[in-house]
């Protein structure tokens, strides 16, 4: 056997695809309780941060630097009476860069969650005069708005509502199709005021039933995304004392969904609060779950992420997500509706000399890019090393 020089195969190893190290670097400090970081369509260089008690700010990711006046200050509209309260989401229309549209859901001072929609003239900041109200209906408690909105690739604008509060839904708000609680709802925002309830919402020609239902069986949905490749809903869910979960709807799939709660957590009857049963009929089970604790697979309240599609190969088609309480990051990949390849990035997304302490959220760039929001005041970059 002839055995190749030395140099010849420190050549071909030099060839191989190695995977580049993956990392965060820190984008800007000093926000109060942010929950959300994003971009519009086309925002190259930006990146507007959220904070809880109503206000939103834009970062430009190269020199770290926030705009003096802030994007939106809701601050005398929004609650903060309740951790739980507050600006918890924002949508930018897909053509916000022509038409300065977007959408906000917050807790008003009534404790009623409201549908908003804004116009930005310059894309920087906001009269308050704009503001329109879509939807607005009343919290049981002080917890479990949910709070996250978004467009799906249909063109349309999907609210998730949490079950209205305290353990256990109480008044089994999520099962309830004649309440807003506990659902996914979606709304057509294509009129120039208000909104329609789209034809083919799956409840629509009931009666005595909101409309705007799409999905229901919610606890506290707590930050979902679509895909941005290929059109999927993800959902994280915020269990009761047991289990964490994450759902994943097909594209083109999810119209007139249950998601089980509250008869079920993660993927068995509730066992606690002797409310579980039988999964009803056509409920839909999580692609994951993980059990509360302190361990590295385990959580006490989940973080829904995002599909990654940014310029890290290494993680592109990823679907990252965490823990809020135990702050730890991982990542699945969805292969014909199962999870596999489960990864645990915590050690690697850490700041040099600090660590992230409570995720709030992700966040995703105009251009993919992922974001880690930490309630504490931070917000990093996910980077190539």
């Amino acid at each position: 056997m002839t055995r190749a020089p030395l140099a010849a195969l420190l050549a071909i190893g030099l060839a191989l695809p190695c995977p580049a190290a993956v990392g965060v670097r820190t984008v800007a400090t000093g926000f109060e309780r942010p929950v959300w970081a994003g971009a519009p369509a086309g925002a190259g260089g930006k990146l507007w941060v959220m904070e809880q008690a109503g206000r939103v700010w834009v970062v430009d990711l190269a020199t770290s630097e926030r705009r003096e006046t802030p994007f939106l200050d809701l601050r005398e509209e929004v609650s903060r009476r309740d951790n739980e309260e507050g600006l918890l989401g924002l949508a930018f229309a897909p053509d916000f860069a022509a038409s300065g549209r977007y959408y906000v859901n917050f807790t008003d001072k009534e404790r009623h969650t409201r549908i908003v929609r804004l116009t930005s003239d310059d894309r920087l900041t906001t009269d308050l005069g704009t503001a329109e109200v879509l939807m607005r209906y009343q919290q049981d408690f002080g917890n479990h708005n949910g709070g996250w909105i978004g467009f799906g690739p249909d063109g349309m604008l999907y609210v998730a509502n949490g079950d209205g509060g305290s353990a256990h839904d109480p008044k089994d708000r999520a099962q309830d199709l004649s309440s807003p609680l506990g659902k996914m709802l979606r709304l057509d925002v294509s009129p120039d005021s208000g909104h329609k309830v789209p034809a083919d919402n799956p409840f629509v020609r009931r009666r005595g039933v909101v409309p705007e239902i799409w999905a229901y069986g919610l606890r506290n949905p707590w930050r979902c995304s679509f895909d941005r490749e290929t059109g999927d809903l993800w959902m994280g869910d915020v269990g009761q004392a047991a289990w964490e979960e994450i759902n994943f709807i097909p594209a083109g799939k999810g119209s007139g969904a249950n998601y089980g709660w509250r008869l079920r957590e993660g993927e068995v009857a509730t066992p606690t609060g002797d409310i579980g049963g039988p999964k009803p009929r056509g409920a839909v089970d999580p692609i994951y779950v993980y059990s509360h604790g302190q361990g590295d697979d385990q959580g006490i309240s989940v973080t829904g992420g995002y599909v990654y599609r940014g310029p890290v190969a290494a993680l592109r088609g990823r679907y990252v997500f965490g823990d809020y309480q135990n702050p730890r990051i991982w990542s699945i990949k969805q292969e014909r509706g199962k999870a596999t390849d489960f990864r645990d990035h915590t050690s690697e997304f850490q700041p040099a000399g600090g660590r992230i302490q409570l995720i709030a959220a992700f966040g995703e760039g105009s251009d993919g890019s992922l974001f880690i929001i930490d309630h504490t005041g931070p917000v990093y970059e996910v980077v190539a090393k």
